[in-house]
């Protein structure tokens, strides 16, 4: 049994309660960031994307140069590069960052919105399916000894075969979504599949479906789980709670947030058109605080735009909570906090350690 912590990292130390400040490429930030992350003892970082914000793989490229063993999951929106030069793209990085260290988060795109500011006019099953074609591409590009064609709808080269493949065994895929395209797809393709943090009933439901398309695609080996949460963590649980409210109240105040992966940039007028945050949204109508400690006030204050459901107490409650989700079959926990920086810190000090220990003790147990 082992256990996968992910964090993520900006150009900008922001979030829904902290709206954007100084350079848009802050060289010190990145680095705060990574050094956080790495001295915490995360496994990787995410890097994100959207229409607004500055190219993953070059502030990926700069963390790498500033790190020695964090890895960098780099989200990639397909139809915006082709598909062979993303390969290359990819696998230049991992030689450059020494190989194991990066990873390829594929988005087809949750926001209308934002996809039309880069020029695509796709609908979300258009778009799914030209990320089957491209993912296809993708992995031949990686792994195909021998040149290749690839031809449909979406795509077509000829003659494929590059010099420049990854340095490491594997480049691994995880994939976002919560259709049921988004399972079709992400089941047929996702070394790992990530979901936003539900509760305990429905992530289990989601699981099942993941695994349930990627056998109809003919896997044996299933795709890894990844859950995504904001931990908000206090000494006592009076104080998590005092300042999971404040938090809250600080994003209604900001009328959803702050951010371009969060708040009101990533809004649309009407609610959200993704599944996954209609659903986060459905889990908030059914009440605020669900299972051991999570909580959807924060995901209703935001609109759900992005990951935005807390587990709030001390780090042992929010450790158990996490536990919780293992037992049910994740392998990886993304978390991030509202105030970036230093509770990427905070975590690595707290958290990180308490659920790597009990992870640990349950693996050597001997069974009777």
């Amino acid at each position: 049994m082992t256990v996968e912590f992910i964090g993520m990292i900006g150009t900008q130390e922001v979030s829904e309660i902290h709206p954007a400040a100084g350079p848009v490429v802050d060289r010190d930030t990145v680095r705060r960031f990574v050094s956080a992350h790495e001295e915490g003892g995360f496994d990787k970082v995410l890097v994100g994307h959207s229409s607004s914000t500055p190219d993953g793989l070059q502030v990926a490229a700069y963390g790498a140069a500033h790190s020695e063993r964090l890895g960098f999951l780099v989200a990639h929106r397909p139809g915006f590069t082709a598909p062979t030069l993303a390969a290359r793209q990819y696998a230049t990085l991992d030689h450059f960052s020494g190989g194991g260290r990066v990873a390829m988060h594929v988005i087809s795109g949750d926001s209308d919105v934002d996809q039309r500011r880069d020029g695509d006019w796709l609908d979300k099953e258009q778009r799914y399916a030209r990320t089957d074609s491209y993912l296809d591409v993708v992995r031949r590009a990686w792994y195909e000894p021998e040149a290749f064609d690839f031809s449909d709808e979406h795509y077509r080269v000829a003659g494929v075969q590059q010099e420049i493949r990854p340095l490491s065994s594997r480049i691994p895929i995880f994939f976002g979504g919560s259709s049921e395209a988004a399972y079709r797809v992400g089941g047929k393709h996702a070394d790992v599949f990530a979901l936003w943090g539900e509760p305990l009933a429905e992530t289990a439901e989601q699981i099942g479906r993941v695994h349930a398309a990627a056998r109809a695609a003919g896997r044996t080996e299933l795709p890894r789980i990844s859950v995504s949460f904001r931990p908000i963590l206090g000494a006592t649980e009076e104080q998590a709670w005092e300042r999971a409210h404040a938090i809250r109240d600080q994003i209604v105040a900001a009328k959803g947030g702050h951010g371009s992966f969060t708040g009101t940039r990533m809004r649309e007028r009407g609610g959200p058109t993704n599944v996954g945050s209609q659903r986060l949204l459905a889990a908030a109508e059914k009440g605020e605080l669900h299972d051991r400690c999570l909580w959807t006030a924060t995901a209703a204050a935001s609109g759900a735009a992005g990951n935005s459901t807390a587990l709030v107490g001390t780090p042992e409650t929010v450790a158990q909570a996490l536990l919780d989700y293992v037992d049910i079959g994740v392998t990886t926990l993304l978390i991030r906090g509202y105030d970036p920086v230093s509770d990427a810190a905070a975590y690595g000090r707290d958290l990180l350690p308490l659920v790597r220990a009990e992870v640990a003790r349950r693996s050597q147990k001997v069974p009777a």
